[in-house]
């Protein structure tokens, strides 16, 4: 019998396949008709996978039970595998899909398998040979989530066109040495796979150079150099990035990614909770030059979200020099280290020079290239950019450091207001 393509879906799910809400969702309990037989299906307990190595193939066999009162026809079973899992082999009785991210959800591929054979009442199912998945060189926090239905699940949101698997076909077969699941247990399961890899998140500085009176652009950025990607827990967000001017200058157009946490720091987002391996963020400043201060300069790094998978702590900060003419010269050119709590390479041009004859305000934008979705923010502006590149480490916190203005607790709002709480 040939696979039964669902249509495409109508309701947008708030939350992706992984949110809390879906699997709220997954998890209720099936209508009951009042004078009909009941239905109702059951997963059995699916282990985690921890201490995955790159490359390695995991072997899922889900079992399920069949709780209601009649047997049924058919059953479907679904796989949601987040980008740093892929599959080795396809059966000929499963579709798959590719599903693009959305604002708060990344992209995942949904497989669905479809098993055209009566399942009876109490009896412990599984497939006759496992789904064997694969840990790419990407993973790191990867989930899969598997859902047993008695009708044919539609496709996730923003999923394209389905592709027939290509190996051979999968059958139920019963295991009559598998526990029947418990009471109440659900026909859907967010299965935990952790992999042994690292993701180093980075931030590069810039030297600022002019005229006292100037305006003058600052670039700078935020990499993750991979190789994994990271993908945070629901409501969290992998990174964001403190910028702190140097003294004697001031911001006269801000990226639109960021907000202002006193004096002259900013709090930046990477525009999506996750961020993609290879992955770069570039955020533009207007900054006018307001005086010359010998010794002065400013600081990009890594905010204070925990990074067990970063190793390399030296790219965590990285400096904002100055060379202004027309008063007393400060430090000039990148450098690394300072002897001080601060190091990291710092790197960057010059950005053209204007006169100004007062200050304004507005934000500059950040627009995607490649990686991950653009986070959405208030302001108008010009651009910066999300390219490539880049690596992962763990951040400072500038109050700590003494090497620029500490941020105040008026400011602990706006941070998490631009991270997203």
């Amino acid at each position: 019998m040939p696979f039964s393509s669902p249509g495409p879906r109508t309701v947008r799910q708030t939350a992706g396949a992984f949110g809390a809400v879906a699997l709220i969702a997954l998890c209720a309990a099936p209508a009951v008709a009042a004078d009909g037989p009941a239905t109702g299906l059951a997963l059995g307990t699916i282990a985690p996978f921890d201490k995955v190595k790159p490359g390695s193939e995991l072997p899922l066999s889900p079992t399920f039970t069949n709780t209601g009162t009649a047997a049924l026809d058919k059953v479907w079973l679904s796989y949601s595998v987040t980008r740093g899992l892929g599959q080795s082999a396809v059966p000929s009785n499963c579709l798959s899909y590719t599903v693009g991210s959305a604002a708060e959800e990344p992209g995942h591929t949904q497989l669905v398998c479809e098993f055209d054979q009566p399942v009876q009442t109490g009896v412990v199912y599984a497939p006759e040979r496992p789904l064997t998945l694969k840990a790419l060189d990407r993973a790191l926090y990867e989930h899969v989530q598997v859902t047993v239905d008695s009708s044919a699940p539609l496709p996730d949101d923003g999923a394209a066109a389905p592709v027939h698997g290509t190996a051979a076909a999968l059958k139920l077969v019963e295991r009559p040495d598998e526990k029947t699941p418990p009471a109440g247990a659900a026909s859907s399961a967010d299965v935990a796979v952790n992999a042994v890899n690292t993701a180093d998140l980075q931030v590069d500085g810039a030297q600022l150079k002019g005229k006292v009176g100037d305006t003058v652009t600052l670039r700078v950025r935020f990499v993750n150099a991979g190789p994994a990607w990271v993908r945070p827990q629901p409501g969290q967000r992998a990174a964001h990035v403190l910028v702190t001017l140097p003294e004697g200058t001031s911001a006269v157009r801000t990226d639109m990614l960021c907000t202002n946490t006193g004096a002259e720091s900013y709090a930046c987002g990477t525009g999506a909770p996750w961020v993609n391996e290879h992955e770069s963020r570039t955020y533009t400043f207007k900054v006018k030059l307001d005086k010359a201060v010998p010794g002065a300069r400013g600081y990009v790094e890594l905010g204070s979200e925990a990074r067990p998978f970063d190793h390399v702590k030296k790219n965590d900060t990285a400096r904002i020099t100055l060379a202004v003419s027309g008063g007393t010269d400060t430090t000039g050119g990148g450098s690394t280290g300072d002897g001080g709590s601060k190091g990291g390479d710092s790197t960057g041009g010059t950005g053209s020079t204007t006169s100004t004859g007062g200050t304004g305000t507005g934000t500059d934008g950040g627009t995607t290239t490649t990686g991950g979705a653009t986070g959405t923010t208030s302001g108008t502006g010009t651009t910066g950019d999300l390219t490539t590149g880049g690596s992962d480490s763990t951040g400072g916190n500038l109050a700590a450091t003494g090497a620029g203005p500490a941020l105040p607790l008026a400011g602990a709002a706006a941070v998490a207001v631009v991270v997203g709480a």
